[in-house]
């Protein structure tokens, strides 16, 4: 019986969880963690597999012979630009956890702009009893762009909480209870969305997408008067200067920002200090690491079993 390929692990997460998560993992089969400085330099060929998240880019020219490569995130854009990526399944992460985080972090923050937090918090610190004029979820429309697994959860989530809640996608998409829009209905789209959530693979299509053009056309008529930008898809689909010009005009009234086009956010962003921002660390959906490895494990059996892989990548789409 031919012994089981290793897989490569290159996965730039806190390496206490992934060394974590790797404890019973891949039974039977050799894990080469890439952040062990006991595999730095060592040759890659003749091995199957590989998981990797911003993966260093001389990895697909260490490890030649790869069959299948496994996305560590439901995003892929940040494989599809990595040098020498091998003509192979791609594999993207889904999986409950990481969609319910997703929406766990959405319903959220339209939950602290629907109640002001910020606002509220300001009043606290300054030891300040106000009572502000408060709407409930049903006078808020909340659109999402991006119906995929994450965009549709969402929607579910948002509306058990009572959200008016509508979607766009690039193709039609059928959801019980919500309006959805498609492809050249954007501007009807945006002209009934007060809050708008981001959860659009990153394509060319979509990169830049979220730009002063777009957030001109958002709906004004909402109970804040001003719409509200949430991105936790992906940093290169946003246009930060033009969110910046638009909070400042008060075209956006508040925005709440999971990702960047560069990351790290820098030090010296005015991101930082904006009382109408609320910013997380890509943290919106962060894999669980253990999940992943168990998705992983599921994919590879498939695979040697002859099945299909499930969650295959469009390279052609970008996701």
């Amino acid at each position: 019986m031919p012994s089981k390929s290793p897989v490569i692990v290159d996965l730039k997460f806190i390496p206490q969880e992934v060394e974590a998560a790797l404890k019973g993992a891949f039974a039977g089969r050799e894990v080469i963690n890439l952040a062990d400085v006991a595999h730095q330099g060592r040759a890659l060929s003749g091995i199957d597999y590989a998981v990797v998240w911003k993966s260093d880019p001389d990895l697909f020219s260490r490890a030649p012979d790869l069959k299948v490569v496994f996305s560590g995130g439901a995003g892929v854009d940040h494989v599809l630009t990595l040098p020498g990526l091998p003509a192979v399944p791609l594999v993207r992460f889904v999986d409950r956890s990481l969609t319910t985080r997703m929406s766990e972090w959405v319903v959220m923050n339209c939950l602290m702009h629907l109640r002001q937090h910020r606002a509220y918090e300001t009043r606290a610190k300054a030891h300040v009893w106000e009572d502000l004029s408060q709407p409930e979820a049903a006078d808020v429309t909340v659109g999402v762009m991006g119906l995929g697994v994450l965009g549709q959860d969402a929607t579910h989530k948002l509306r058990i909480m009572g959200f008016k809640t509508i979607g766009w996608s690039r193709s039609k998409k059928e959801i019980d209870g919500i309006e959805t829009f498609a492809g050249d209905e954007l501007d009807a789209f945006l002209g009934c969305t007060d809050f708008l959530v981001g959860l659009l693979p990153l394509t060319d299509e979509t990169r830049g997408i979220f730009n002063a053009q777009l957030f001109s056309k958002l709906s004004r008529s909402g109970p804040f008067g001003a719409p509200v930008f949430i991105n936790g898809g992906r940093g290169g689909s946003q246009i930060g200067a033009d969110i910046l010009a638009a909070l400042k005009s008060g075209v956006l009234g508040a925005a709440s920002l999971d990702v960047f086009e560069q990351e790290p956010l820098t030090k010296d962003s005015p991101f930082w200090d904006m009382d109408n921002v609320y910013i997380t660390p890509h943290v919106a959906a962060s894999s669980d690491v253990k999940a992943l490895f168990a998705h992983v494990e599921q994919q590879i059996n498939r695979f040697e079993s002859g099945l299909s892989l499930e969650h295959l990548v469009d390279r052609k789409a970008g996701y």
